[in-house]
């Protein structure tokens, strides 16, 4: 086991790319309590509501988005049983293809898992402080939330399945 004072910061906003297989790694090294890594990594789509996408650009509040992917983490974490933890979340102009967000979770097994990659994901789409304008051939609009996000999120009000 490891002592996770040595490990990576648990969440980056940042501009710059990452490198899933050396993020898996680096979250994975020396805890042999893992038997189970999901990984989520979302990308800049072409399209979306039928138009073309030329780009995207992302904006956050400084403290506060980490603050709150923090609070979602820890009760990843607690509900989960996750091991360890990574989210790098993206901001600046991106480009069709770009990867915008990991989500990265290791635990014992792998139910647990996968459901808390995507209880993560789930609560960065609806409630952590991001804004995403992306840039159409008829000029530049803010994203909405989807009615699918909210749904997502809703799975996770009731208590978890046992593993």
């Amino acid at each position: 086991m490891t002592d996770s004072t040595h490990r990576a910061p648990r969440v980056s906003v940042q501009t710059e790319d990452f490198d899933l297989s050396a993020e898996v790694a680096t979250l994975r090294a020396g805890d042999a309590r893992v038997g189970a890594v999901c990984t989520f990594v979302g990308t800049v789509r072409d399209r979306n509501e039928g138009d073309p996408v030329a780009s995207m650009e992302l904006e956050h509040y400084p403290g506060m988005t980490e603050k709150s992917i923090e609070t979602i983490i820890d009760q990843a974490v607690e509900r989960f049983g996750l091991h360890g933890v990574r989210v790098i979340h993206r901001v600046g102009l991106l480009a069709p293809m770009d990867q915008i967000v990991l989500v990265a979770v290791t635990s014992a097994h792998r139910g647990m898992s996968f459901q808390g990659c995507e209880y993560i994901m789930d609560y960065l789409k609806s409630l952590a402080p991001f804004w995403k304008k992306e840039q159409t051939l008829q000029g530049a609009r803010w994203v909405d939330a989807r009615v699918s996000d909210e749904q997502a999120l809703a799975r996770w009000s009731h208590p978890p399945a046992a593993a």
